[in-house]
């Protein structure tokens, strides 16, 4: 590897895995059915937030045990630690500490990018631990969406300064290892890989992409919370937008039931679909609001600005308009299922008139004969 090429003294790489485990979570239900699971199993919990963090409520940390996995030249460490958020979400994150050239960086990138090993392990822990918490999870389900993302913090290089070197001198190395690909030659990639570029002093310098963040600084427990709950909050809003996708067939087929047909059926008949929609709209929208005001970032510009960095790099926006757009759909439609029901109360009504009426003119004939 040509460039300038520091040594790792210190450091270590998280590998975060984040699912959907039910439509939410009573935390503090959750925390002490965690105490008693630690008689038979070693998980650790801890209620805690960085200094400048508001979370509403504050997520509840616990520490499992698995066997460490090779990945490459590097291995991880036996304790895992689990995070959960009381809108549902839980994110698994495996420690592997680094040394050695930059350069050994870029292999552990591309082996853990897709780790079919640790993305079973960390399945398995969200299994464990939620048949443990199963009671305190509303409709407990392991979703089939799920986040992978690398988080490499560099604590210490062999030479000063030398975060800023590698940003300088060797932008090809640092934008291969962000998107785990040695074949990322283009220089629009490697301008793009560092496009989402954060930093506080002249010590720190923190890199967000897609696949993963660089963060380089002795002390970054903020920086990796708020890049935790930036995979959380899209993993969320990717769930929430397929659920909608999957209700809004079922609502168009609704919708787009024969008039004729449902002239014929009793009034109440469409009162299933409107309250499994109305059902729907509710749920959504407070999942939708949960995520977004689960986290306030208190005081401080440099999380506020890499927060804004991460939700730039995700596509925060998008998926946020995505979803309120068909939350007004939703609305939409419910709207007009309303309309269409009254109408056949209104229709039902009238018949039941005509009859009574005919009934008025005829009976006084069958009575006389």
């Amino acid at each position: 590897m040509s460039g300038f090429d520091p040594i790792i003294k210190d450091g270590v790489a998280y590998a975060l895995f984040a699912y959907d485990i039910g439509l939410s979570i009573a935390l503090d239900a959750a925390e002490k059915r965690v105490k008693a699971m630690t008689e038979r199993t070693p998980i650790k919990h801890q209620r805690r937030a960085p200094k400048y963090f508001d979370f509403q409520p504050i997520p509840l940390r616990v520490t499992q045990v698995s066997a460490p996995h090779k990945i490459g030249a590097f291995a991880t460490t036996p304790a895992v630690e689990t995070v959960l958020y009381d809108f549902g979400a839980v994110c698994v994150t495996y420690q592997i500490p680094l040394s050695g050239p930059f350069s050994g960086l870029l292999a552990l990138s591309e082996s853990l990018y897709d780790n079919d090993l640790l993305l079973a392990d960390s399945r398995r822990l969200v299994e464990e631990l939620l048949a443990g918490i199963a009671p305190a999870v509303a409709r407990p389900q392991i979703s089939g969406f799920y986040e992978d993302y690398v988080i490499f913090q560099v604590r210490e290089f062999n030479a000063p300064d030398a975060h800023r070197r590698l940003a300088a001198d060797n932008r090809l190395l640092v934008a291969q290892v962000l998107r785990a690909d040695t074949d990322l030659r283009s220089d629009q990639e490697i301008r793009d890989a560092f496009d989402c570029e954060v930093s506080y002093g002249a010590d720190d310098l923190t890199l967000v992409d897609w696949v993963s963040a660089l963060v380089f600084a002795k002390a970054a427990e903020d920086t990796r919370a708020v890049l935790e709950f930036g995979q959380v909050q899209l993993l969320e809003l990717r769930h929430l937008d397929h659920q909608l996708d999957a209700s809004l067939d079922r609502c168009y087929e609704a919708l787009s039931r024969s008039a004729a047909k449902r002239r014929f059926s009793f009034p109440a008949a469409s009162n299933d679909d409107m309250r499994e929609i109305g059902q729907l709209q509710v749920e959504s929208a407070v999942l939708f609001e949960g995520v977004n005001n689960a986290l306030k970032l208190l005081g401080d510009q440099y999380l506020a600005r890499l927060y804004e960095q991460v939700a730039k790099r995700y596509h925060l926006d998008a998926w946020d308009e995505s979803i309120l757009r068909k939350l007004r759909t939703l609305e939409s439609i419910y709207a007009k299922l309303e309309d269409a029901q009254s109408s056949a109360r209104l229709e039902f009504l009238e018949w039941i008139v005509i009859v009574l009426i005919a009934l008025e003119l005829f009976i006084p004939f069958l009575v006389k004969h």
